[in-house]
């Protein structure tokens, strides 16, 4: 009887041995020669990361509306405000005619965005009409006069918000005016989408002026505007929209390439570049009568739109601008019958 019991015992030891060695086989690792070959670990660094870079992915071609290009004319709203605030004194009614409140802004911007609005700049709208290129679907312009302070305090975030471009037309003699933006706001502005234009050096009525005054206000406020953010100013704007064929010669003599008045209108050429028309909006405006103003959209056609090229890992270099600027100094000729005056 002791003797099968210590055969039973033996047996028993004998399984679990079997079932541990079994248990460690499973968990031991592979035989080394059933691992792949540790690649060099010169092969898994990048010897060229702008390689890299342009080795990623690119998005695939997509299909895209676009005003096409070879149109001697077209439909681009150029809206025009002031003020995007809230008028703070409510018996000044010109005052309210020219402020925009916040919550109006941004609504209209909403509604761009919504609707399919492109905002552009002038480069934009005069490289189409010199025959560079197309624009976007539903094209518009937007512009602020005088360059008060809550252009850059209310109106630029708001754009930058919707990812908008913009035009600030500035007046040179009042930068750095309590009411007025700052040279940093305009070189910050300048910088993230919202093109620099002129509008005197004094906001003066220029058809009352002749000779070295006039030419003082338009070339002097181009200048100095090139001097602060460092390339050409192109685009220029009647102050009140008061304008004659004298002060549209100077402009013109003076090196700009655009001038707006504030007449109204909605269709562009490049032969009327000195005279383009714009939307006013106007403070306590129904967002129904601005779309009733943007008027039917210039039409459009759906094209292929190519991938993208590959952004560079470090930012284009700029060459640098020699200023000033001078353009071919011409006598100003005398007032001639083409007039405009529309506050």
């Amino acid at each position: 009887m002791p003797r099968r019991r210590q055969v039973g015992r033996a047996a028993a030891l004998a399984l679990v041995a079997l079932s541990l060695g079994a248990l460690l086989q499973a968990l031991a690792p592979p035989a080394a020669s059933t691992f792949p070959a540790r690649p060099a670990l010169s092969a898994l660094r990048v010897a060229d990361p702008q390689q890299a870079h342009r080795d990623r992915a690119q998005p695939a071609p997509r299909m895209a509306l676009v005003v096409p290009p070879g149109r001697p004319a077209l439909r681009v709203p150029i809206l025009m405000y002031h003020y995007i605030r809230v008028n703070p004194n409510p018996s000044d009614q010109l005052g309210f005619n020219l402020s925009v409140t916040p919550i109006d802004f941004a609504s209209q911007m909403d509604w761009l965005a919504r609707n399919g609005y492109h905002p552009v700049d002038f480069d934009q709208l005069r490289g189409y009409l010199l025959g560079s290129g197309r624009l976007p679907d539903r094209p518009v312009v937007l512009t602020f006069d005088d360059g008060y302070r809550d252009l850059y305090t209310t109106a630029y975030p708001i754009l930058r918000a919707h990812h908008f471009k913009a035009v600030a037309y500035v007046v040179s003699g009042f930068v750095n005016s309590p009411v007025n933006v700052t040279a940093d706001q305009v070189l910050e502005m300048d910088a993230n989408g919202i093109q620099i234009g002129a509008h005197t050096v004094s906001h003066a009525d220029l058809t009352k002026l002749s000779g070295a005054n006039l030419w003082h206000e338009v070339f002097d406020s181009k200048i100095a505007l090139e001097a602060l953010v460092g390339h050409p100013v192109l685009d220029f704007c009647y102050p009140s929209g008061r304008f004659n064929d004298g002060v549209v010669r100077a402009v013109a003599a003076a090196g700009f390439a655009t001038a707006t008045t504030t007449q109204p209108g909605v269709v562009h050429s490049s032969s009327d570049r000195y005279l383009w028309t714009r939307v006013r909006v106007s403070g306590g405006e129904p967002l129904e009568q601005l779309i009733a103003d943007l008027g039917p959209p210039e039409p459009a056609v759906l094209v292929t739109q190519p991938a993208p090229a590959p952004t560079p890992l470090h930012g284009p270099k700029t060459s640098p601008v020699s200023l000033p600027l001078l353009p071919p100094r011409e006598a100003l000729p005398a007032t001639l019958p083409i007039e405009g005056a529309f506050p």
